[in-house]
C-alpha cells in the first residue's frame, strides 16, 4: 500500500474491519470436545466409536492448546484488546468457553486416561479441576457484575448469551462430581463433592433466573434475528449439564457419605435419589427449549456463524444427560433416544467443521467486534494476533 493511501483518515463506512482471534473459537473446542464425550458414553458402542472418541479427544486438546497459546500471545502483546474485550457485551460474555472446554477434557481424563493409566492421572484431573474452579467462579461472578454495572441493558436486550459465564459454575459442578468418583481418599473425595454441590447452587439458579428473563424477551419482542437465532439452544447448556451434573454427584455421595459418616447413614441414598428426580425435572424443562429452539432454527434462513457450535456443545450435553438417564433407570427408551440425538448431534458437528474450515482459509471468520471500541480503529485493523 502506497504512503498516499495508509495517510488517509479513516472512513468508518467503508474501513476493512479488524482480523483476529476472539475467544469464542473456544466454542469450536467445546463442540468437539462433547461430541467425544458422548461417542464414549453412547448405549449401544462398540470398538471403532470409542477409538474415534479417543481420537477427537486428542484433537480437542490440541486445538484447546492452540487457542489458549494465541489468546495468551494476543493479550500480552496487545494488552488494550484485553480491555477492550472485557468492557464489550457480547464478546466478554464468550470467555466462559475457555474454562468450560477445559471441564469437558477432565470429564475425557476420568474416562479414558484415569482407567488406562492409574493414579498419576487422578492427581492431573483434580489438578486441572481447581484450576477450572478459581477461573469458572472468577467468570460466573466478574462478568454478570459488569453487565449489571457497565452496560446499559434492557429487556429487548436480553440474550441467552449471559448463560455463557454462569454455565461455566455449572460444568464445574458435574466434572467435580465426576473427579471426586475416583479420588482413592474418601475425605478429598468429600470435600471435592461439597463445592461441586455449591458451584451447582451458584450456577442453576443463576441459569433459572436468567431464562425466565429470556422467555420474557422472547413473549414481548418476538424470536432473535436469523443471525443470532442459533442461541435459542443455549438454555439446552445448563438444564442438560445440571441434570447430569446432578445426577453424577448423587452417585459418588452414595458411597462416599457412608465412607466419612457425612449427616446420617442414609444420607448418600435420599441424596441419591434427590439428583436423579432433580434431573429428570431439568431434562423435561429442557425439552420444552428443545422444541422452541428446533422451531425457531427451522423457520430462519440463518447463515453460518460461529453461533452454530453453540448448538453442537448445547444439544451435547443434553443429549449427555438423556444418555445418563438411560443408565440409571435403566430405560430402553432414553438408551434409543440418546442414540438418535448422538447421530444428529455428530452430523451438525459435521456440517459446522465444514464451513468452519471454508470460512478459516477465506478468512471471514476471524472479526472481533471489541475491536472496534479501541481509539484507533486504523491502527487496531492492522493487528493479526
Amino acid at each position: 500500500m502506497s504512503p498516499a493511501v495508509t495517510q488517509q483518515p479513516p472512513r468508518p463506512n467503508s474501513q476493512k474491519p479488524p482480523v483476529s482471534f476472539k475467544s469464542r473459537w473456544f466454542a469450536i473446542t467445546m463442540g468437539t470436545g462433547i461430541i467425544a464425550v458422548l461417542l464414549f458414553k453412547l448405549p449401544y458402542n462398540g470398538k471403532w466409536l470409542y477409538e474415534l472418541s479417543i481420537i477427537l479427544f486428542v484433537l480437542d486438546i490440541v486445538l484447546f492448546v492452540i487457542f489458549c497459546l494465541i489468546s495468551v500471545l494476543r493479550y500480552t502483546l496487545y494488552p488494550e484488546i484485553w480491555k477492550a474485550m472485557l468492557h464489550h457485551p457480547t464478546e466478554s460474555l464468550f470467555l466462559g468457553t475457555c474454562p468450560m472446554t477445559l471441564g469437558i477434557i477432565v470429564e475425557m481424563i476420568v474416562n479414558v486416561c484415569v482407567p488406562a493409566w492409574g493414579p498419576w492421572t487422578v492427581t492431573l484431573a483434580w489438578t486441572l479441576w481447581w484450576i477450572e474452579v478459581v477461573t469458572s467462579v472468577a467468570v460466573c461472578f466478574y462478568l454478570p457484575f459488569t453487565t449489571m454495572s457497565v452496560h446499559k441493558t434492557d429487556i429487548a436486550s436480553v440474550t441467552t448469551l449471559w448463560l455463557l459465564p454462569i454455565v461455566t459454575a455449572v460444568i464445574c459442578s458435574a466434572t467435580g462430581g465426576m473427579v471426586a468418583g475416583v479420588l482413592p481418599n474418601p475425605t478429598h473425595a468429600l470435600w471435592t463433592l461439597v463445592v461441586s454441590y455449591i458451584l451447582w447452587g451458584i450456577g442453576i439458579p443463576l441459569a433459572i433466573f436468567t431464562l425466565v428473563l429470556y422467555y420474557h424477551r422472547l413473549t414481548m419482542h418476538k424470536l432473535p434475528p436469523a443471525a443470532v437465532i442459533s442461541s435459542v439452544f443455549l438454555p439446552l447448556g445448563p438444564l442438560g449439564e445440571g441434570g447430569f451434573g446432578i445426577m453424577k454427584m448423587g452417585q459418588v455421595a452414595l458411597t462416599v457419605f457412608p465412607k466419612t459418616n457425612t449427616i446420617i447413614p442414609s444420607a448418600g441414598q435420599i441424596v441419591y435419589v434427590f439428583g436423579f428426580l432433580t434431573a429428570l425435572l431439568m431434562w423435561g424443562f429442557a425439552l420444552a427449549w428443545l422444541f422452541w429452539a428446533l422451531a425457531s432454527f427451522g423457520r430462519s434462513k440463518s447463515p453460518f456463524n460461529m453461533g452454530w457450535w453453540s448448538i453442537v456443545f448445547a444439544t451435547g450435553v443434553f443429549t449427555g444427560s438423556t444418555i445418563t438417564l438411560g443408565e440409571e433407570m435403566p430405560s430402553t427408551f432414553f438408551d434409543v433416544l440418546g442414540t438418535i440425538l448422538t447421530v444428529m448431534v455428530v452430523l451438525f458437528w459435521m456440517v459446522a467443521s465444514v464451513y468452519t474450515l471454508r470460512g478459516t482459509i477465506s478468512g471471514t471468520l476471524f472479526f472481533s467486534p471489541a475491536l472496534a471500541d479501541l481509539p484507533d480503529p486504523e491502527e487496531m485493523s492492522t493487528i493479526q494476533p
